[in-house]
């Protein structure tokens, strides 16, 4: 596996750190597929490490970026200056993507907030040139009442101060059955729990938009999630699945907490994706 790293600047002039995992050349002469990771809130690309890892070894390269506010990218932690700009980072890793190996299949994968803003993206966007996207714990509803003080707070805050910060009020324990996967969550110097009002209410609005504006899908979409997640909605995620038209897959993991990838059956969890990838090539 071969690793790089890159930037762009945001349309806010935001310095965006990026990077990339490749197969070995000597195995796999070029990939025979990409995948572009879009990560959850307060935490950064990173921590998909082992996933990218688990696919090259498959022949599958990977790219992810941080998000503004997030990780190694600049910007207040948090803080996106306008959220629509979350679709920016997926066309600018489609486009690197695509000038590496042109004719490669490109496949999206989004968890948590990462998992509502790929769904924003294929909803949105007409003419994507994606082969498929993959959604695991998607942020469509919250499994927890978030404090109305702090929403109203959030909303008015974003009309005049939309860099406002408050904390995410994620429990770090329900990112994981898997102590140690917690413990390196919170040891993290990476990973934070600010979230800004321009950040909390266009997550809660992108949410909203995916579950209202589903309908006939334009490329085959998997959506993931653990039955016991406490911070974004199963439910959620069974009705988006439920609204789609078209070639969508729902798998519900029984037992496993939000971060599917990070629980003691990441195993089963990658093959599950890795076979519905091979399926669709």
């Amino acid at each position: 596996m071969t690793h790089q790293e890159f930037g762009w600047d945001s349309p806010s002039k935001v310095k965006i750190y990026a990077q990339s995992w490749m197969p070995d050349s000597k195995k796999f002469k070029t990939p025979k597929a990409i995948i572009l990771v879009i990560h959850g809130l307060g935490e950064h690309s990173g921590r998909y490490k082992h996933l990218a890892e688990y696919f090259c070894a498959k022949g599958i390269g990977v790219l992810a970026n941080d998000r503004s506010g997030h990780g190694k990218s600049g910007a207040k932690k948090g803080h996106i200056a306008k959220y629509a700009q979350t679709l920016d980072d997926i066309v600018k890793l489609h486009s690197e993507a695509s000038r590496r190996f042109p004719n490669t299949p490109v496949f999206l994968y989004g968890h948590s907030m990462g998992g509502g803003i790929v769904l924003n993206y294929i909803l949105r966007k007409k003419k994507i040139g994606l082969k498929g996207c993959i959604a695991t714990g998607p942020a469509l509803k919250l499994a927890f009442e978030p404090s109305k003080f702090m929403v109203s707070l959030g909303k008015f805050m974003r009309g005049i101060w939309p860099s406002f910060s408050q904390n995410n009020e994620l429990d770090v324990n329900q990112v994981s059955r898997d102590k140690a996967v917690v413990k390196a969550y919170v040891d993290d110097p990476l990973v934070h729990s600010k979230i800004t009002s321009e950040t909390g209410i266009g997550l809660l609005e992108f949410g909203k938009y995916a579950l209202e504006n589903v309908g006939k899908l334009n490329l085959p979409v998997l959506v993931m999630h653990g039955s016991s997640d406490g911070l974004t909605s199963p439910e959620g995620t069974k009705e988006f699945a439920q609204k789609a038209e078209g070639d969508i897959t729902l798998k519900i993991w029984d037992g496993l907490y939000h971060e599917i990838h990070n629980e003691p059956e990441q195993q089963e969890v990658f093959d599950y994706t890795y076979q519905w990838i091979q399926s669709k090539l």
